[in-house]
């Protein structure tokens, strides 16, 4: 199980590299029409990313954040966003590599009690949902983000051999 959100976390930071070049090549105004997603835009959906991997990642690590809603604009700045972004991926990897069986087994919190294994799934499935929604604004602008099925993505089948033998 650690293996996979070790991959998953690696995942996470090479598909988010994609998605943020192909949104490079869209200026300010493009990124941020409305199109009618749940989150409005292209830049709407790529903030509301980083806020949920933040206050999940918050309680996962004993360091919760807060925001006054899900949709709160963190970074109006692309540049910054990305940048913002490529440290909590980094912050991801990290948190993987200390995750230990015990810690995923026990309760997430006192109040929700659920193993945390589970919020750690919903963690990298919700990123997962989420750049579904971009890829489907990104074609639609007709950009081009690269290839998102796990076992293609450069370096994950190779990252999933390499932790079998550790």
């Amino acid at each position: 199980m650690i293996q996979q959100y070790r991959v998953m976390a690696a995942y996470n930071r090479q598909v988010n590299q994609q998605f943020y070049d192909a949104c490079a090549q869209l200026n300010d105004a493009q990124r941020k029409q409305d199109r009618q997603a749940f989150f409005s835009s292209i830049h709407g959906t790529l903030n509301h990313l980083l806020l949920v991997d933040r206050l999940w990642l918050g309680g996962f690590t004993d360091n919760p954040v807060a925001f006054s809603s899900l949709d709160a604009e963190l970074y109006a700045d692309f540049d910054e966003l990305r940048a913002e972004r490529e440290l909590t991926d980094t912050d991801i990897l990290g948190w993987t590599d200390t995750l230990t069986m015990e810690q995923l087994e026990a309760p997430f919190n006192e109040r929700l009690n659920f193993p945390k294994w589970l919020a750690v799934t919903h963690f990298f499935n919700h990123q997962t949902h989420h750049r579904g929604q971009l890829s489907a604004l990104l074609s639609q602008c007709g950009l081009d983000y690269g290839v998102t099925d796990v076992p293609w993505v450069p370096g994950m089948a190779a990252l999933a051999r390499a932790e079998e033998s550790s």
